[in-house]
């Protein structure tokens, strides 16, 4: 297979090297990492129950391990993303996923809420840096040509860890569903022992470059512009994740919807959506050779979806369903908007950039939740949804206005800074 490179360069790229073991490694730890992430939010109910949580405290209590878990992935993120530019890559995916696998094989175990809770910290941290780190590597290893289509895999392969969470859930009691989780990224653990370290990473080890500094993402107009801009072009995926289909019950029964539909149901399908999507939006930036371009048609479906999410009153279950699915499709572009975060920075911070971006745009699921709640007691849930939604559009559009195309660019570089 032949794929032409930028200007005259050319490169016979095979399809072995794209399924070569640092994307199947990765893909597997990503796969396992939205497992465990879908999971909790599976087994919320069930668990708190089984430890003597009842009535209100079930959201309360479940409210508080849903912030406990995003605080260490918020924390995890940075943390993670320094040490990969510090310390390279691989240590990274090892140590995540070896903190989250051993997290959830106690989860499995906790009898009350405060052990669960500061499990599902530890888990968090774990959680936040098998994504970032997966993309970096994955970016490093494949040529600028075909790169693509490795982190296309990695994220179509990784977000179907929500479809089998869900089955687990639903076959097994959720204390062993935890066990599977550890159990899954333990044997993940060997795999990974034939894995070599990204080459350019390795470059890098040699010289006197300061490494993996968060702070520098901050001490320059450019450098922050481009950390802020890659992380706001993903909010859309989190609205329409921890709004529309998070409260699509509310939703549903808001406009008519026959039959019942729940959100652990609309969660698998919005997933399973999105394996598609994932998969679609990396092969078509190749076809395009752009990333933007394709970003640009992504929020277009998205903003498409939404339209028809708002539109179906009385339509049956099977159709809402339906509708949730095409929205998680057209909000499958994360593989390529992690990978924009990537492309935009040198050697020396992509690692901290591509952990801290994702982790920072599932938290902003907290703002646009807020905003969510205080603008429907004055506009009516509808109305509240689609302000926020626009919001998240338009924020969307125009930092991918503000980045630069990223498909041939070359990453054998260093940030300059001091």
């Amino acid at each position: 297979m032949q794929y032409e490179s930028n200007g005259n360069e050319q490169a016979r790229i095979p399809l072995r090297s794209i399924l070569g073991l640092p994307v199947i490694v990765a893909a597997l730890g990503y796969f396992v990492d939205i497992y465990d992430l879908v999971l909790f939010s599976i087994v919320r109910v069930p668990s708190l129950k089984s430890i003597g949580i009842s009535g209100q405290e079930l959201i309360d209590k479940g409210v508080y391990l849903l912030n406990m878990q995003m605080a260490g992935m918020l924390l995890g993120g940075i943390l993670w993303g320094v040490l990969g530019d510090r310390k390279g890559r691989l240590k990274i995916m090892f140590g995540s996923i070896f903190l989250y696998s051993i997290a959830n094989l106690a989860n499995g175990m906790v009898s009350t809420i405060d052990a669960y809770a500061v499990l599902r910290f530890i888990a968090g941290v774990g959680l936040a840096g098998e994504l970032g780190a997966g993309i970096t590597l994955v970016s490093e290893v494949l040529h600028k040509s075909v790169r693509g289509y490795g982190t296309m895999i990695v994220a179509s392969v990784g977000v179907s860890g929500a479809i089998l969470a869900n089955f687990v859930a639903k076959g097994f009691e959720w204390r062993t569903a935890f066990v599977i989780g550890g159990l899954l990224g333990l044997l993940l653990l060997i795999l990974r022992i034939s894995v070599t370290e990204s080459g350019m990473f390795k470059g890098m080890e040699g010289t006197d470059k300061p490494r993996g500094n968060f702070l520098a993402l901050f001490t320059s107009s450019d450098r922050f512009s481009r950390f802020i801009n890659s992380i706001l072009i993903g909010i859309p995926t989190w609205f329409v994740v921890g709004v529309l289909i998070t409260f699509s019950p509310e939703f549903a029964k808001m406009l008519d919807i026959q039959g019942a539909v729940s959100a652990g149901n609309a969660v698998m399908f919005c997933y399973l959506g999105l394996v598609f999507g994932d998969f679609a939006s990396g092969f078509l930036s190749q076809l395009l050779k752009s990333r933007k371009k394709v970003v640009l048609i992504f929020l277009g479906l998205t903003m498409a979806g939404i339209g028809a999410y708002f539109t179906s009153r009385g339509v049956s279950s099977a159709t809402f369903y339906g509708i949730c699915t095409f929205l998680g499709f057209a909000s499958g572009y994360w593989a390529i908007f992690v990978t924009i975060a990537a492309e935009q920075f040198g050697t020396n911070l992509r690692a901290t950039v591509a952990t801290t971006v994702p982790n920072f745009v599932r938290g902003m699921v907290v703002p646009i939740t807020i905003m969510f709640q205080l603008l429907r007691k004055g506009l009516g849930l509808q109305q509240g949804a689609l302000s926020v939604g626009a919001i998240c559009m338009a924020v969307a559009l125009f930092s991918l206005w503000r980045l630069q195309e990223t498909f041939h660019k070359d990453l054998d570089y260093f940030e300059e800074y001091l």
